[in-house]
């Protein structure tokens, strides 16, 4: 018999605010800098009442660590076998620059945690992130086998589309020191130039040339 007692809506609301709280402290500070204190206060919490939803600063660590590889890995999973590979591969390079634009605290998160040697998310890494890897470098090996895309190695390909994308969220403030940028419009421009940049790099050579004969 479970003698668990049902967790409040109370309880689900400051779990929720004490994880967003400690992600704007991580993201700012990684976790060696971050500390209760600084969470329970960007929480509007004291710290006894922190530590009574989660029993460390670790613990809060590895939640957001777990929710976040859910959400990172799910536009790798969302690569069609059976679609236009060159198409399913710009898709994916748009949706990690989204994810930069949308989720930059998360981003820098996980930045931070690998920096540190990944100590609470190497299991993942070696684990589901490398079966995940393996899988969808293994499609588009297939694709550069068959000619529908250009010879590319797989793992370097799916390197530079996250280093070209999440630059936009881990180096923000070097981005927008150089571009002082209006709000997030250096995103649009972004958009165009991985665009482009990835659909040249994808075209196999035959169909360079063939635009190039009828241009």
């Amino acid at each position: 018999m479970n003698s668990q007692k049902p967790v409040t809506r109370i309880q689900k609301r400051n779990r929720a605010t004490i994880r967003d709280a400690a992600l704007d402290v991580f993201s700012q500070h990684g976790f060696r800098g971050a500390t209760l204190d600084q969470i329970a206060q960007a929480a509007g919490l004291s710290k006894p009442n922190l530590l009574y939803y989660f029993p460390s600063k670790e613990a809060i660590h590895v939640e957001l660590l777990g929710h976040l590889m859910t959400d990172w890995l799910e536009p790798l999973r969302a690569l069609n076998t059976q679609g236009d590979p060159i198409e399913e591969i710009v898709a994916y390079v748009m949706r990690k620059l989204d994810m930069a634009r949308e989720m930059p605290r998360e981003s820098r998160l996980f930045a931070n945690e690998i920096v540190q040697g990944a100590p609470r998310i190497m299991d993942m890494i070696t684990g589901d992130l490398r079966e995940l890897v393996d899988e969808k470098a293994a499609v588009i090996r297939n694709w550069t086998q068959s000619g529908k895309i250009a010879d590319v190695d797989p793992y370097h390909l799916i390197f530079s589309i996250w280093a070209t994308t999440q630059h936009y969220a881990d180096f923000d403030t070097q981005v927008r020191g150089i571009l002082a940028p209006e709000g997030d419009d250096h995103f649009d421009d972004a958009r165009e130039f991985l665009r482009h940049l990835f659909r040249a790099a994808l075209t196999p050579a035959n169909q360079h040339a063939a635009v190039s004969t009828n241009a």
